[in-house]
């Protein structure tokens, strides 16, 4: 189930962009803390330099994003929710909520004057998906 809906988090009001998965909460955050994986599933990032493999609170580095390098900054990271900034702006929040039962929920947490970037959001869970079923397959 995907769904976009205006929500509450610690860092106030945004919309949420996320999706219901059959994985475990584990599998489906080793993808969103991985710098290396962005480029995977994100729609955007093509390339990623970072002081850390996985991110934490005071990450920084910078995305290739098509035609430019961008710098970024982690701001917080806390069990299975993370935010930065890209460029000095606020961008995404990531989250993961475990459902239980091996099922989860992968959200993004816009900015309520970014919804001109939830396609891309939308787009980034369906590479999650798809990379997490890949992933499942191959365990098999």
């Amino acid at each position: 189930m995907t769904r976009v809906r205006t929500a509450r988090t610690g860092d106030g009001r945004c919309l949420e962009v996320s999706h219901v998965l059959g994985v475990p909460a584990a599998d489906a955050w080793d993808p969103l803390v991985d710098t290396t994986q962005w480029p995977a599933w994100s729609p955007t990032v093509i390339g990623v330099e970072a002081t850390d493999r996985r991110v934490r609170t005071d990450t920084t580095g910078r995305i290739r994003v098509p035609g430019v390098w961008l710098p970024f900054r982690i701001t917080s990271c806390t069990e299975r929710r993370w935010a930065w900034r890209v460029a000095g702006l606020p961008a995404t929040g990531h989250r993961v909520d475990d459902l239980g039962d091996h099922r989860c929920r992968i959200a993004f947490e816009l900015p309520l004057s970014g919804s001109g970037y939830v396609p891309v959001c939308l787009r980034a869970l369906e590479n999650l998906e798809e990379l997490l079923d890949d992933r499942a397959a191959m365990e098999q």
